[in-house]
């Protein structure tokens, strides 16, 4: 059993750089750490300092998924079973790596699983969700009328899922995410036309039409989340173009397999 991960940086923080590289070179379950930097310049270079740390400098910047899939192919290569995704913005305390791959080793059924994510204070990022329609994406950006946003999101982000159990979300986030590569090599990795925003959402729907796609709250890792659509708009329009291309790829507002997933999982908790 071989485990890899990757870490996309531009214009990282070396600080908390070096805080998620520590977490994840902790466990010696994780052989490979790939580091592809898209920055302009390669002033983290120095950081390859590590036996298992492969860093490639790539200021092309095409993007977050295009980055780990230059990972995601050096992993297979070497003859990775398993892959994480990492966020630069990440950081954990105990061994999150092992008990994830011996859960997701004991089923190859399993595509792809996260774990529990928390902000900095403690409490949990609702990240699994149901597929979304264009209606999902607007309102959660207006939040508005309450009663009836309050009823949709509970719903669309599984919030009423007691918090302590394992399930097949058909969206899970790519802050930190498990990779079987077996999994990715039937159907495919992140589709380059996302730059940034929705390339996980399209993974996770590819991957759950043929896999088990699985949040798994038994461990936790801590998620530094700055939203960064809400406060630039240059990432805002980033990420309108990628909700485009998303709903081009698998439909706007006449999506059936859309609405048999979703029921599919909410079925879980019946």
């Amino acid at each position: 059993m071989k485990v890899t991960s990757s870490i996309v940086l531009y214009n990282t923080d070396r600080i908390v750089l070096n805080r998620v590289i520590n977490s994840l070179l902790a466990y010696g379950l994780n052989e490979r750490l790939y580091l592809i930097d898209n920055s302009l310049r390669d002033e983290l270079s120095d950081l390859c300092n590590h036996s298992k740390i492969i860093y490639v400098h790539n200021p092309s910047n095409p993007g977050f998924g295009s980055a780990h899939n230059i990972a995601i192919e050096k992993a297979i290569e070497s003859g990775s079973d398993y892959h994480f995704i990492v966020n630069p913005d990440i950081y954990f305390e105990g061994d999150v790596i092992t008990p994830m791959v011996e859960y997701m080793k004991m089923d190859s059924a399993i595509g792809m699983m996260m774990p529990q994510i928390l902000n900095t204070d403690g409490s949990i990022q609702n990240l699994p969700k149901l597929l979304p329609s264009p209606f999902s994406i607007f309102k959660r950006k207006i939040k508005k009328p309450v009663r009836a946003y309050q009823k949709f999101i509970n719903e669309y982000e599984l919030r009423q899922v007691p918090k302590n159990i394992i399930y097949n979300a058909p969206v899970l986030s790519g802050c930190f995410t498990l990779l079987n590569l077996d999994a990715i090599k039937k159907v495919g990795m992140y589709d380059d036309k996302f730059f940034m925003y929705f390339e996980d959402w399209d993974l996770s729907r590819r991957m759950h039409q043929n896999y088990k796609t699985i949040y798994f709250p038994k461990v936790s890792v801590v998620h530094e989340y700055e939203s960064g659509a809400n406060k630039s708009k240059k990432l805002f329009k980033i990420f309108v173009s990628s909700a485009i291309s998303y709903f081009n790829k698998w439909g706007w507002f006449f999506d059936s397999e859309r609405k048999k997933l979703n029921r599919e999982a909410l079925s879980q908790f019946k």
